[in-house]
């Protein structure tokens, strides 16, 4: 953490839930949404899908000086959310199909995302073959 902080030429795309970005200790104001089927700003505060894109952006872009230190307060941040704010903070069902998750990848990359963090998996892999 000593070394570096990130650069604001640096983009990195968060492929979650979405994020109350008015509640934390952000270090950047340098974060945009990426349109999508859903907004990339929390309306459900307590929605898992929030608070778990919330928490992910927070190990990012906090501040250095804050109780949890992000990896990389400096770098630009997009906001893609794949994951409805339906489900309650204790539910384990935030569920994307893989189709949203394609778009929501080439989305970012034509964004300009220079990295993605994409925390999730896939339950079920698409039985669709599709020719490339």
């Amino acid at each position: 953490m000593q070394l570096a902080n990130g650069r604001t030429e640096t983009t990195i795309a968060l492929i979650d839930g979405p994020v109350a970005t008015a509640t934390l200790n952000w270090s950047s104001t340098r974060i945009r949404e990426i349109p999508g089927e859903m907004g990339g700003t929390c309306a459900r505060a307590n929605s898992a899908a929030c608070l778990h894109g919330t928490f992910v952006a927070g190990i990012l872009l906090c501040k250095r000086g804050s109780a949890a230190p992000g990896i990389c307060p400096n770098c630009t941040l997009l906001i893609r959310p794949i994951f409805a704010e339906t489900t309650a903070a204790n539910s384990q069902d935030a569920k994307c199909d893989p189709g949203e998750l394609a778009t929501a990848i080439i989305d970012c990359i034509d964004a300009g995302a220079h990295v993605i963090n994409l925390s999730a998996a896939l339950a079920q892999p698409s039985s669709k073959a599709r020719a490339v």
